[in-house]
């Protein structure tokens, strides 16, 4: 089931919102289904980064969220210490094997960060609009995957609410890649780094 959860091409993202939540939560549901197929949590969170998460030094605070399918199998973990300036995020497989990593682009336009292997070579780069919520992840000028708030799936348009949205990976990103893995890590940094 592991594999056939990461290779598909649509996933839905649906964010945990409440008044006082601490800790970034994530239901990845099939959008033509509405199934739950990977739950993103971030369990292992201490005491003092709890009390930050409520103050002007939130952006700061590291995280660590794990990505495992509902019957408790991982899949990846997306981790960030102390953030100063510039968000330095490390991705690990099921087996907590370096994936890869995400480094920030300083002074970018929307938002923007380098999805990088673990030798630090760039595998696509992360572009995006706030205004239209409207990511990008671009090889060169190849989309790998596209992120928005819409999709055209099932012949019907589909709008999500501010804290959910839509992850399409591009057939050409082939099943079993590392680099979907990394996208779909990527994909909560979006939140949990560039929207803060």
């Amino acid at each position: 089931m592991t594999e056939s959860v990461l290779d598909r091409n649509v996933f839905f993202v649906k964010e945990h919102v409440g008044m006082f939540k601490a800790a970034n939560n994530y239901d990845i549901l099939d959008p033509e289904t509405s199934q739950e197929i990977i739950h993103c949590r971030e369990d292992n969170l201490g005491i003092f980064t709890k009390m930050l998460r409520f103050t002007d030094y939130k952006r700061m605070t590291p995280f660590e969220v794990e990505l495992r399918t509902p019957d408790g199998q991982r899949l990846v973990t997306v981790r960030r210490g102390i953030s100063i300036f510039l968000s330095k995020v490390e991705v690990f497989d099921e087996n907590n094997q370096l994936l890869g990593r995400f480094k920030q682009k300083l002074f970018s336009i929307g938002g923007a960060f380098r999805v990088l292997d673990p030798d630090d070579n760039e595998v696509c780069a992360l572009k995006g609009k706030w205004t239209g919520w409207d990511f990008r992840f671009l090889a060169g000028e190849a989309e790998l995957a596209h992120v928005s708030k819409q999709w055209a799936g099932l012949g019907k348009e589909l709008f999500t609410t501010a804290d959910n949205y839509v992850l399409e990976i591009n057939e050409s990103v082939p099943p079993g890649s590392p680099v979907r893995k990394l996208i779909l890590a990527a994909v909560m940094c979006i939140d949990l780094v560039l929207k803060e």
